[in-house]
Formats: structure tokens, C-alpha cells, sequence
């Protein structure tokens, strides 16, 4: 499966967006893409006014999403992007679509809310408490994750024990001290542990760092990009995914299973 992964700076503006997200929908078809991956604020960001997020929340048959259907109908590349929708109590869910041939087939709400580093998410937004979401793309499995989920190694064990052979991971990873080597990290260690594919996707622009990239079963990157808007591409191989297994047995040598179970929200706080 060939995997694309889009990067730009997200505007407050959701039809300007819409439009960046379409010429990379484009670009993904005609490459051949069974899988392109949109960062996580891909409807719409306020960098120096967070708050206002719900203003720019959409329901996921809004003129966003629905754009965003419109616009892959007759493909078979699966887009997965980050939008936020209205949750009902004055907050939003940070949620994933992922969309086909002109139809939503999966929706993640992020559970972990970035509440680290100064930031507080859930003043803003509530978090997802479903299972974890694992759908078919072109015949391989594709686990869905939201940027500061991917701190969390047992969620991406988790997808990976529901079938999950990629991880797609739109994020928007806020610039810091040492933070750019976070992602790297992170992101190169649940492809690692887990031997899967990571495809992971960083908004960039003024306030994130972008810095998109995916790693094979190894840990290898086999591409990134760096600060810039762009696309990057990579292939997914069924007999590397395997042989990757038989060399690093990880997954059948492990003594523990991850308890599915999500605590509540005020036993973390």
C-alpha cells in the first residue's frame, strides 16, 4: 500500500483549509495512495486564541466534512484528517474522520487531551472514551491516534492487538524545549515496539513543529518532512511487515496484555 501524508498551516479560516486539504487529496489519487494522512487541526486552528475553537467546531455532516466526501467520491484512498465537533456542553470532541468514496468510514474521538506543558486542553475539549478504532484500507489494517496519544504506549498496543498493522497519527505537536525530539521518539518507538508502520502527520506553520514522518516496523523513517507544508510518501510491503515480525518477535514474546479498560477522567487528573 503506498501511504501519503500531508503537512500545512492550519488557518483559522475552515474553507481556506478545506481547499489546502483537496489539493492534497488530489495529489495523493493521482500518486496512487491507498492511504493519505491530514494533521490533526486540519478544519481549523487559533494559535494565540485557543478558546475559540468552538466557534469554528463543526458537526460531521457539516460543510467540512461534507466537503471533504464530496471531494473523494469515485477514489479509493482513505483520508484521514482532524476536525473538531460540537460535544454538546459547550466543549468540543477532537476527533478523526476517516473518509472514503465519498463516505465517513470510521470516527475516533482522542481520549488523551494534552493537559502538559502549561496547556490544558481539557478546559476546551472532552475526551473520547470509546474503544479503540482500528478500519480496513486497502486490505491493511489502520489504527487511528491523536497526536498526545501517541505519549501512551499501551494505546497503540492496544490498536495493535484489535489488528491495527498502521498507525495513522495526525497531530499538531506544539513547539518547546527538547520537543521535536519528543515526537521523533515517540513516534519511532510505537512503530518499534509494536512492529507496525507508523504514519504520522504534524501540522506546521508558526506555533508546531510538523516535522511529519513515517517509520517502518524497524524503526526505520523512511521519510519525513521537515518544517514546511508538503506531501511525503512511503510504502507499506506485506512481506516486510512479516519478516519484521519473524526477525523481532515482540508481540508473541510479551508476558503482559493491556487492560482495555479506560479509568475515568477525575481518577487522572
Amino acid at each position: 500500500m503506498r501511504i501519503a501524508v500531508g503537512q500545512f498551516a492550519s488557518t483559522e479560516d475552515w474553507q481556506t483549509n478545506l481547499k489546502t486539504c483537496m489539493t492534497l487529496i488530489d495529489e495523493a489519487v493521482e500518486g496512487g495512495a491507498g492511504l493519505l494522512v491530514l494533521p490533526e487541526d486540519s478544519l481549523a486552528l487559533f494559535i494565540d486564541e485557543p478558546e475559540r475553537i468552538a466557534e469554528a467546531a463543526q458537526p460531521l455532516d457539516g460543510p467540512f466534512v461534507t466537503g471533504l466526501r464530496a471531494h473523494t467520491e469515485g477514489s479509493r484512498t482513505t483520508v484521514v484528517a482532524g476536525v473538531h465537533e460540537p460535544a454538546g456542553d459547550g466543549k468540543v470532541f477532537n476527533t478523526l474522520v476517516a473518509i472514503r468514496d465519498g463516505a465517513i468510514v470510521a470516527v475516533y474521538r482522542k481520549v488523551h487531551l494534552y493537559d502538559a506543558f502549561g496547556a490544558r486542553e481539557s478546559d476546551r475539549v472532552t475526551p473520547g472514551d470509546g474503544e479503540p478504532v482500528v478500519l480496513d484500507c486497502a486490505g491493511w489494517q489502520v489504527g487511528l491516534m491523536t497526536c498526545y496519544d501517541v505519549r501512551f504506549p499501551e494505546m497503540a498496543r492496544l490498536l495493535v492487538d484489535a489488528g491495527a498493522d498502521v498507525l495513522a497519527v495526525p497531530a499538531a505537536w506544539v513547539r518547546g524545549p527538547a520537543k521535536e525530539r519528543h515526537w521523533e521518539v515517540m513516534v519511532t518507538a510505537r512503530a518499534l515496539e509494536n512492529t507496525c508502520y507508523v504514519a504520522a502527520s504534524g501540522e506546521c506553520g508558526r506555533r508546531n513543529i510538523g516535522s511529519s514522518m513515517v517509520v517502518d516496523p524497524l524503526g526505520i523513517v523512511r521519510d519525513r518532512l521537515a518544517d514546511r507544508p508538503g506531501l511525503l510518501w512511503a510504502i507499506a510491503d506485506r512481506g516486510e511487515l512479516g519478516e519484521a515480525r519473524r526477525r523481532l518477535p515482540v508481540l508473541a514474546n510479551r508476558r503482559f496484555r493491556v487492560d482495555p479498560s479506560i479509568r475515568p477522567v477525575k481518577e487522572s487528573e
